[in-house]
């Protein structure tokens, strides 16, 4: 049952960022900025219009600059959160997928059976990076209930969103595939044990 004095539902939104320059590669926390084909991908997927109510972004460049864009146009407040920067890949940040394979073989091999325990030298752990995303969206529950949220942050953030709204184990949420600008939805609500998602969506690519 929602807790009285609450709103029955809200939603927010996930967006990933477009493309940055250079094109596909593992980022992480490298601080690269959007291509023209990102800010293009962006602008046409809030074209048709803006539900939202308050902005929340990634503090990388990827994410806030489109999100400092969208919120002076439509005259939106806007939060940013460290702690939706995208996960750190450690010694593969900057490099391609094809590079890692190259010279990481091994222990791409393992990663791609088990994101969790395997992971390249130096990149954070994945149940750190889980839950400074859930205790992120926990408090944005908290403090801005009954608010249409769009979180402009990484495909990353949006795996452990919904990881932290379904239940999922963390491996299993690196099988979703994530597109450039794509919208993930979730339906929110404040129960009495806290707030609780439910996924009404899980966008397509722009």
């Amino acid at each position: 049952m929602p807790t009285p004095g609450r709103p029955a539902a809200w939603y927010v939104d996930l967006m990933r960022h477009g493309e940055p320059v250079g094109g596909s590669r593992y980022r992480g926390r490298l601080d690269d900025p959007l291509s023209e084909k990102g800010w293009r991908q962006m602008r046409e997927k809030v074209a048709k219009g803006a539900p939202w109510d308050r902005l929340v972004s990634s503090p990388l460049s990827r994410c806030r600059h489109f999100a400092e864009e969208l919120a002076a146009a439509r005259r939106l407040p806007l939060e940013v959160a460290p702690d939706l920067r995208e996960v750190g890949f450690g010694v593969w940040e900057g490099l391609a997928r094809e590079e890692v394979k190259a010279r990481y073989a091994e222990i791409y091999a393992a990663f791609a059976e088990d994101p969790v325990g395997a992971r390249p030298a130096g990149a954070e752990a994945l149940e750190a990076f889980y839950e400074r995303v859930a205790r992120t969206l926990e408090s944005l529950a908290h403090r801005h209930a009954g608010e249409h949220l769009l979180v402009v942050c990484h495909a990353g953030v949006i795996r452990m969103a919904l990881a932290w709204a379904l239940g999922m184990s963390l491996g299993s949420a690196y099988r979703v595939q994530v597109p450039n600008a794509s919208i993930t939805r979730l339906q929110m609500e404040m129960t009495a044990r806290g707030p609780r998602a439910r996924l009404v969506f899980h966008g397509a690519e722009a």
